[in-house]
């Protein structure tokens, strides 16, 4: 029976090799359905903030439009900024869902993409459980999308400072230089670390090398958020721009401006409460809750529970009369489940004593602010990959995931996974690069000196485990000859030239040492001359 050869492998065939062992653990495991689903409940959550952002703002443009039919010398202006700003925002957010939409379609078909709910606008949804690993590199890098998303980004970004510059208050110069740097950050295509590859590399090849679907659709979302997110503040931007230079107003609106509408549990919301035109020479006082906050407007508050979260509240503002006029105003914003992604790059299981792989990461989370712990294993790390090294008296090893988040170390999942003893290996006598443990043999290719006696799981086996031959026998009748390496000696290849067509000899008491430091005896090999 013939067998794998033993041809060495490039650095990308060693991490494609990796990537198909993560993706066959990922489909074995039970588990990799819930991490799949987390990415939709994230993608959920995130649909939730879009349509409220998309709420804010039908109201805000309907409230700048009324003002341009009230005031068409001091707001047209604006108001025709505000359009084109809507139409490039849409045009962008349309792009990116037909971006997500294509994925969807080349990695499960148009039939099942139409079966799925999908609400035009927003995001393809229900798709859990898509664990495809190829659809976003062929899509987004081979046939040239990913570029063209680029582009598109960078020229809405681009739009959005030219719409800064040209409406500069020398007034207002800090905000204007805190919403150039969010911008910039927010819809920036520079490099990008490329874990796939393990090394910096293009936006482009860092957002769709080796990418989950699930997860590239939920990444996309969230940059569909920050779209309509920026959309507000710039329409806010615009109606307050108009009334900047104004000393005194006798309309007044309430918006709260959001930092972002999707926190995590544990983590911080920060919105912003403004006035849309306010008197220079006076503070307004803002409440929440009927509670008083600082007076610069800035709203915190630790998120808890999940699902949609609202507040409401009013600004104080003293009239050209003397007394308060109290505007109220409410928002709400999105907490979603703390995430993880934990993928053995072995099995569904770990052994003992032994250097297990994982991958882990938290989508919007750097690596560099991620922990680990395991419970009765040893955590070390070596780049992008992890390794859990249970001891001898693991039944079982729990790894926890932490990030750092506001200072703090919050928890994000949890999983426990069986400890179970390496399994034994199968032997094989390497012949030319060839393993054969059974069959016919040619007697000149077992009697070359490369021949060797190695410890393997085969061509089919899941594991990559390096075990050393420390000594084995050649029988033929009843003469033995002992090698206490993985090398035929000299008088065991003279053995087996003796032979003729058709007899037969053993190599058996076969033992290794595997990376456990544990000695283990292979069962024998038994060959016929040819």
């Amino acid at each position: 029976m013939g067998g794998a050869k033993n041809c060495p492998e490039t650095p990308r065939q060693k991490m494609i090799g990796m990537m198909y062992l993560v993706l066959t653990a990922m489909l074995a495991l039970n588990v990799s359905t819930d991490i799949l689903n987390g990415f939709e409940m994230v993608d959920d959550s995130l649909y939730s903030s879009i349509v409220s952002a998309e709420d804010r703002n039908a109201n805000m443009y309907a409230a700048l439009e009324q003002q341009k039919n009230d005031k068409p010398e001091k707001y047209t202006i604006p108001y025709q900024e505000a359009m084109e700003m809507k139409q490039r925002s849409d045009s962008l957010f349309n792009y990116i869902s037909k971006f997500k939409r294509d994925m969807a379609v080349i990695a499960i078909g148009e039939d099942k993409v139409s079966e799925h709910h999908y609400t035009t606008g927003y995001a393809v949804r229900g798709l859990a459980g898509t664990s495809n690993l190829d659809v976003t590199g062929q899509y987004g890098i081979v046939q040239g999308h990913g570029e063209e998303l680029r582009k598109n980004i960078e020229s809405y970004r681009d739009f959005l400072l030219s719409v800064l510059a040209k409406n500069n208050n020398p007034m207002d110069q800090q905000e204007v230089r805190k919403m150039t740097d969010q911008f910039n950050m927010l819809f920036t295509c520079d490099s990008l670390f490329n874990k796939h590859e393990n090394k910096m590399d293009t936006w482009v090849n860092g957002m769709f090398d080796g990418m989950v679907l699930n997860a590239t659709i939920t990444v996309l979302s969230k940059m569909q958020n920050d779209i309509r997110a920026t959309e507000g503040q710039m329409i806010q931007y615009l109606m307050g721009n108009a009334d900047a230079m104004d000393l005194r107003v006798n309309k007044l609106q309430a918006y709260v401006i959001p930092k972002s509408d999707y926190v995590m549990r544990g983590a911080k919301y920060q919105a912003q409460i403004i006035l849309a035109a306010i008197d220079s020479t006076q503070r307004p006082e803002y409440y929440v809750g009927g509670q008083r906050i600082n007076d610069n407007g800035l709203y915190e508050v630790v998120a808890s529970g999940s699902g949609e979260q609202k507040f409401s509240g009013r600004i104080g503002v003293l009239s050209n009369n003397g007394e308060m006029d109290y505007l109220p105003f409410e928002s709400s914003y999105t907490v979603g489940e703390p995430s993880a992604t934990i993928s053995n790059t072995e099995m569904n299981i770990m052994y003992r004593n032994f250097d297990n792989k994982f991958r882990i990461s938290v989508p919007g989370i750097p690596d560099n602010r991620i922990r680990i712990e395991a419970t009765g294993a040893n955590v070390s790390r070596n780049g992008a990959l992890w390794f859990i090294k249970p001891g001898d008296n693991s039944k079982n090893v729990t790894v926890t995931v932490k990030a750092e988040m506001d200072g703090k170390q919050q928890v994000m999942g949890t999983n426990t996974y069986r400890v179970k003893p390496l399994p034994k290996p199968g032997a094989f006598l390497s012949i030319g690069g060839t393993l054969r443990n059974e069959g016919a043999v040619v007697k000149s290719a077992v009697t070359a000196s490369t021949t060797a006696v190695e410890a393997s799981y085969g061509e089919d086996g899941i594991l990559d485990v390096a075990f050393k031959i420390t000594g084995f026998n050649i029988q033929v009748n009843k003469t033995v000859k002992e090698s206490k390496s993985n090398q035929l000696t000299k008088e065991q290849r003279d053995l087996i030239s003796k032979l003729r067509s058709g007899e037969s000899f053993l190599i058996n008491n076969i033992h290794a040492v595997g990376p456990d430091g544990k000695d283990v005896k292979l069962t024998q090999i038994s060959l016929m001359i040819n």
